[in-house]
């Protein structure tokens, strides 16, 4: 069976139970053989990434920029795209679900973008918004996205 893609979401400057939330899902997803995207740099997708990358599994960061710098040392794979937040649509549209977690403007689009492609969201401490599937533990947010 091919391997799952889920995408985490969620700000660059999240709180500290976010970032604990985003390591646990991170944590979850490699545990269940689930290849991880984000946006590779830190916040949110740092935590995933080091979650994931603890319990051995592949994480694929789709930077911002046209290098590598920046981008957090837990990622199998670095991708620099040239397209700054465009690269929101790269994220979503490379995975099968979406797991938001926290209120950033940029996890926002994302949430929107993902909506639009038909994409599953999953929330977790994020944005109150309508076709946003809530969830209250990492567990939940993670199976919820692998259903």
């Amino acid at each position: 069976m091919p391997p799952r893609y889920v995408a985490v979401c969620g700000a660059s400057e999240a709180t500290a139970s976010q970032l604990a939330y985003a390591r646990e899902v991170g944590r979850l997803l490699a545990e269940a053989g689930v290849i991880v995207i984000n946006g590779g740099l830190g916040g949110v997708s740092g935590a995933a990434s080091e979650g994931a990358a603890a319990a051995g599994g592949t994480v694929v960061g789709i930077l911002p920029d046209t290098d590598r710098r920046g981008a957090n040392p837990h990622l199998t794979v670095s991708l620099p795209s040239g397209m700054g937040q465009g690269r929101n649509v790269l994220i979503v549209t490379a995975a099968e679900s979406i797991i938001a977690i926290g209120e950033g403007w940029g996890t926002l689009s994302e949430i929107a973008i993902a909506r639009r492609l038909g994409r599953p969201v999953v929330g977790l401490d994020s944005w109150s918004v309508k076709g946003l599937d809530s969830v209250d533990t990492p567990a939940d947010a993670v199976r919820r996205a692998l259903e």
